[in-house]
């Protein structure tokens, strides 16, 4: 046993100490600090004055009106009377001003306008022009018929509408929109670790075999120690970027005061969503790190990695789709069936613990659905291992696995 922890030190240890490890550790706690401080960073970048809107009105009473609009919906818009078209041209061309609105009534006593300025691509300006226009244009058709500033507000009053779940131990909106957000993230986390980490561990088995460090290994260690302590030992290094990450990502969010703290709302989120998050995470990295190391062991150059790995790739970009998908629609039949198909679990089944109150046990089911496969394959992996291992030359083809398990029989005859 003590040289499967040697094995299992030795890749952690050996992958702990890389530049790639530390640089991508480094960029994505970078990544992460920015994203929750974001509100702060656009702030302290954003220095620019007031953005100013001249405004030629054939009315001073349609211009006033018009203005006091614009106050309540843009802060930050400015508002300049010009009294010539060609005096707004050269403001415009000496930047003085944005562009300019020129605010005319229409045959009907309506107001209409027309926005002008050197680029369009600043839409900002002009989709708060047009509600303040909107707004006046209301405010004038309720005039043309008598209407009382209370019917006014009657009309445009929201409707009275809520929901409540029959069920007693659903959801609530709030606790659902939080939900979302916590799964959301989780979803993103669970499928680059699984993609990531799984191709880490192809490439350590690949690494290995070019530079012939396999048959001493294998002189010495069986394979399957070899498979399952690289497996053991890349899990840690994954969890050592993750805590690092959480850590630093936890204590950003609470000294932050970015919406998306209030968005995620991790202090009302049920503890066991988290719970659930950490046993999905580990039963998916254990499910595609053994499929990944078996698929390793049968190339014996780097460059044939990643395509003797892609319909693995595919697999956890389809299951992440489908996640996507559910976040809208939970409920979904097609959701529901994908949850108990294994490769599909960890992602599915997390998403719909996450959102809904799922019978203890369809959890159950999961799970053990999970766990059954990932000892198959665990056990149907070793097999392949035991022989990939000792093959060399060209080997890009799923045929290959049978040329394995033929090794792997005639060693053990040997034996």
């Amino acid at each position: 046993m003590n040289k499967f922890w040697i094995i299992v030190a030795h890749t952690y240890l050996n992958k702990l100490k890389t530049k790639s490890f530390i640089i991508t550790t480094a960029i994505t706690v970078l990544l992460l600090l920015g994203i929750t401080n974001l509100d702060t960073i656009i702030k302290a970048f954003d220095n620019d004055e007031q953005t100013t809107v001249g405004v030629l009105s054939e009315s001073e009473e349609a211009y006033s009106t018009f203005k006091e609009n614009m106050k309540l919906i843009d802060e930050d818009l400015a508002l300049k009377e010009i009294k010539s078209e060609s005096e707004a041209k050269k403001q415009v061309k000496d930047e003085e001003i944005e562009g300019y609105l020129q605010l005319s009534i229409n045959s009907e006593e309506l107001p209409q306008g027309v926005y002008k300025s050197n680029s369009l691509a600043e839409s900002a300006v002009a989709t708060s022009l047009q509600q303040g226009l909107q707004q006046m244009k209301v405010a004038y058709a309720t005039q043309k018929v008598d209407l009382d500033p209370q019917q006014i507000e009657e009309i445009y009053s929201p409707v009275a509408f809520e929901k409540e779940a029959l069920v007693d131990n659903a959801k609530t909106e709030e606790e659902l929109s939080q939900a979302r957000g916590l799964v959301y993230v989780l979803l993103f986390v669970i499928y680059f670790s699984v993609i990531m980490y799984g191709s880490m561990i192809a490439m350590e088995v690949a690494t290995e075999k070019s530079s012939r460090v396999m048959e001493i290994l294998v002189s010495s260690v069986s394979p399957v120690k070899q498979m399952f302590a690289k497996i053991a030992g890349i899990a840690l290094l994954s969890l050592t970027q993750f805590t690092i990450i959480a850590a630093v990502g936890y204590m950003s969010l609470q000294g932050s005061s970015s919406e998306l703290s209030d968005f995620l709302g991790f202090s009302d989120v049920p503890i066991q969503t988290f719970v659930y998050a950490f046993v999905f995470f580990i039963l998916g990295y254990l499910l595609f790190a053994t499929l990944a190391a078996f698929l390793g062991s049968l190339v014996s150059r780097i460059e044939d990695v990643q395509q003797m790995i892609t319909p693995m790739t595919l697999v956890i970009v389809a299951a992440f789709m489908i996640a996507m998908f559910g976040l809208g629609k939970p409920e979904a039949s097609f959701i529901t069936i994908t949850s108990f198909i294994p490769f599909f679990a960890p992602m599915i089944m997390f998403l719909r613990v996450g959102m809904l109150t799922v019978p203890v046990w369809e959890i159950a089911l999961s799970i053990g659905l999970l766990v059954a496969t990932i000892g198959l394959l665990a056990v149907f992996g070793a097999r392949v291992y035991r022989g990939g291992v000792l093959m060399y030359g060209k080997s890009s083809s799923f045929k290959d696995i049978k040329k394995a398990l033929q090794l792997t029989k005639k060693e053990s005859i040997k034996k």
